[in-house]
């Protein structure tokens, strides 16, 4: 961990206080649940950052704010993809009941020990599709726990490697979700979420390491390049639907106790329209 990390790392250790860590040692305590960030009346998360984490890239905007924000996210603790499993089971934890998951686009909570490849179970979803790039499951973008989440093993093989847009039929089993040959809509409670994420992945990942460039373009046709759409509608998504307690409480899980880097469009949502 660099020393510009450990500056700002040790104020947000509260949250999900009690965590097994992927080395395979329990902690000493059971598993919290998820405390959602303070509201009114206290600091909120994104301004004390301000001041440390993202104090490089305030009062710049376009090129010069994604530069210096690839800068800053890309300080990151890099997972395998076998411990990926374990990280899902804390930074998606159900805030009413900690012993389940929450999937993300049926939206449904199941157990943490219901994780597998069989129907009914939960895996590893690419929200940024591995196939769009090649990375696979290889260390970086493979495993990045910014844009991996539970999802219905039957939910996540007809998202496949779709491109986000509105429309299409409705995806079975997952209320909310359409599709259709091209692309893939997820439910409303989610959209902004799936916009951030992809997001994020465009910025962390600048082709400047062994990883292609990964951009996001306005087509839903990208196949294998390192694309993903439709950016405006993505754009749209992530006005629409502002991160909530949940996605801010999973960023704040990730920086503290497993990648140390956050997602920058939690923070300040605003950026989006800055850069794009």
């Amino acid at each position: 961990m660099s020393s510009r990390r450990l500056f700002y790392a040790r104020p947000l250790l509260a949250t999900a206080a009690s965590v097994a860590v992927l080395t395979g040692v329990a902690a000493t305590a059971p598993a919290a649940t998820p405390t959602p960030p303070a509201t009114t009346g206290t600091t909120s998360p994104a301004a004390a950052l301000d001041d440390t984490y993202y104090q490089d890239a305030l009062g710049k905007t376009g090129a010069a704010l994604r530069s210096s924000l690839h800068t800053i996210i890309s300080d990151q603790t890099k997972l395998s993809y076998t411990q990926v499993w374990d990280a899902l089971k804390l930074t998606d934890q159900d805030p009413a009941n900690s012993s389940n998951v929450i999937l993300l686009y049926t939206g449904r909570s199941q157990a943490k020990t219901g994780n597998g490849g069989d129907a009914g179970d939960w895996n590893r979803e690419h929200v940024w599709a591995k196939s769009h790039g090649d990375f696979g499951t290889a260390t970086g973008p493979g495993t990045d726990i910014h844009h991996l989440r539970p999802e219905d093993v039957g939910v996540n093989s007809v998202r496949g490697n779709k491109d986000f847009d509105n429309g299409g039929s409705a995806v079975s089993g997952a209320p909310g979700n359409f599709t259709d040959g091209d692309s893939f809509e997820p439910r409303d409670a989610v959209k902004g979420d799936v916009a951030r994420m992809i997001l994020y992945m465009a910025v962390r990942y600048e082709g400047d390491d062994s990883f292609a460039d990964l951009e996001p373009n306005d087509s839903v046709s990208n196949g294998s390049a390192p694309n993903i759409g439709r950016l405006s509608v993505l754009k749209q998504w992530s006005q629409e639907d502002p991160p909530d307690s949940f996605e801010q409480n999973r960023n704040e899980v990730i920086f503290d106790r497993f990648q140390h880097n956050r997602n920058p469009f939690i923070d300040h949502p605003e950026w989006v329209e800055a850069i794009w």
